[in-house]
């Protein structure tokens, strides 16, 4: 998808679909009287080409609603797309990500291939953070999950453009732009990645996938198999790769700016990447195990953030690591009962062979921080757990420093992505005390799961600053929206890149 970004009045501006948002502009005050919705654009020519449909009451501006004008008068564009955005209130950066991709997600099955989104004029609105969000959600609502169909057209917008005041500050919004350009791609590159079939996308694969972006990026990356996870003594992550045929891929990407302080942090990105997940001896029920081949999203996440980081180039040194493997049953697997010696030293008795992705991450985080990590974060499609506590709506969070997870917080603010804090307190760590070696791999019960995988995690990062991010629910996309396709999301990777910016020397 190309895009542009220009500052224009609406008037002269030729376009085959103008888009315009438009807000619920009730009050608490008003609950019985029906307030026309309010257009989100001082230019005059828009107000009256669309006056009688906004006072018709068909038109309710919601958040996701459209309502389509063609030759509306006064205007060059062919077509108008009025797109509400909740209650005028309310108005806020996810809001117009949204909207963006619903105006995507409208034009794709209309055959319209050009789409031109005006920016809401609302009292402090960031423009430049607005054209950024506005991009983004172009990206998204531009992907659709239908790769192998055999009968599949095309029907990516071709063109994508922002129009912004011309009032506004033009170096300051085509900077936002173009980072809004990058990390879009790059949510959709780790999109594809998790979209792909686990007969498609095995650990080797997706290390020649990383690889590829590396060098198209200009990363250093080594891929490394079963001798180099043995010679590490990685017997977490072996315990779990050696069931399967497929051999495992752990792979480290790095990026290491020359201006970057030499004595400033070095951040880590670990990410779960079990390819397909079957749940091992402590096999899945049949019911939804097509959905595992989503089981690397962390690590796809941790990819595509890398990919970002390499274009947006901030003065901070990164690795990614992730840990690839398939989880499967056969005469080589790993079993209930089994005990591995992880890494770093500690016993790991084995409870459920289910609970495989903290055990490739307990090496990944141990061995970042054997290549010089002072700040370490993972990613991982980890607990259904966590989807139980949070439902479909929130990704949890948890972190062992104030300080790294404040940094986090503010990446939120700019990301839009929605995490909630989750606790990792000492009396957790009671219900994962092995009697036969140092730690079990679950808590033994459903309680408190989410919480008991993480705990397991911090075992293995000491006083590292860490955060953990559980995307269990938020990865994949059941129920599709107006502005996003059912399947994989890319959920974290803006956030992850954020958070590492805010390290930025």
């Amino acid at each position: 998808m190309k895009t542009d970004v220009k500052f224009e009045t609406l008037k002269s501006l030729e376009a085959e679909l103008l888009v315009v948002l438009a807000a619920d502009a009730s009050t608490s005050k008003d609950k019985n009287a029906a307030a026309e919705p309010a257009l989100l654009t001082n230019d005059a020519t828009v107000a009256g080409a669309d006056k009688p449909a906004l006072k018709s009451g068909e038109f309710s501006a919601s958040t996701g609603e459209t309502l389509l004008l063609h030759a509306p008068a006064e205007l060059k564009a062919r077509r108008l797309l009025i797109v509400g955005v909740g209650k005028a209130a309310k108005l806020s950066l996810p809001e117009i990500r949204k909207a963006a991709g619903v105006a995507v997600r409208f034009a794709k099955p209309r055959k319209i291939r050009q789409v031109t989104f005006v920016l809401p004029e609302h009292d402090g609105l960031d423009l430049a953070a607005a054209a950024r969000a506005a991009v983004e959600g172009a990206f998204v609502g531009d992907f659709d999950p239908d790769t192998y169909k055999s009968d599949r057209k095309d029907r990516s917008i071709e063109q994508f453009t922002v129009v912004v005041p011309v009032s506004a500050d033009k170096k300051s919004v085509e900077a936002a732009f173009r980072e809004g350009v990058i990390l879009g791609e790059s949510q959709n590159f780790t999109r594809a990645l998790v979209n792909e079939p686990g007969n498609r996308l095995t650990p080797t694969i997706l290390g020649e996938r990383a690889a590829a972006m590396c060098k198209e990026q200009g990363l250093p990356c080594e891929v490394y198999s079963t001798d180099k996870i043995k010679e590490l003594k990685m017997g977490a992550f072996w315990a779990v790769a050696q069931g399967s045929d497929e051999p495992p891929a752990l792979i480290v990407m790095r990026y290491e700016p020359k201006d970057a302080d030499k004595e400033g942090p070095v951040l880590a990105l670990v990410g779960k990447g079990i390819t397909f997940d079957t749940g091992g001896i402590s096999i899945k029920p049949a019911d939804g195990m097509e959905k595992m081949k989503y089981d690397m999203a962390g690590g796809a996440a941790m990819i595509g953030a890398m990919r970002a980081i390499a274009q947006l180039k901030p003065k901070v040194r990164v690795i990614g690591i992730v840990c690839s493997a398939e989880n499967m049953p056969s005469g080589k697997a790993y079993k209930p009962g089994d005990v591995a010696i992880a890494m770093s030293g500690k016993a790991i008795e084995v409870l459920n062979t289910d609970a495989e992705g903290r055990m490739v991450l307990a090496d990944g985080l141990h061995y970042a921080k054997q290549l010089g990590a002072t700040h370490l974060i993972d990613a991982a499609t980890l607990t259904g757990a966590c989807v139980v506590a949070l439902g479909m709506v929130n990704a949890g969070v948890f972190a062992n420093d104030e300080d790294s997870y404040e940094h986090f917080r503010k990446a939120l603010a700019i990301s839009g992505e929605r995490f909630w804090r989750l606790p990792v307190e000492d009396e957790y760590r009671e219900m994962i005390v092995s009697h036969i070696g140092d730690i079990t791999n679950t808590g033994g019960s459903r309680y408190g799961g989410a919480i008991t995988a993480a705990m397991f995690l911090k075992e293995f990062v000491d006083e590292t600053p860490w955060l953990h991010l559980d995307i269990a629910g938020v990865a994949w996309v059941d129920d599709p929206k107006p502005w996003i396709s059912k399947g994989p999301s890319g959920v974290a990777v803006r956030s992850i890149v954020e958070w590492a910016r805010s390290y930025e020397g």
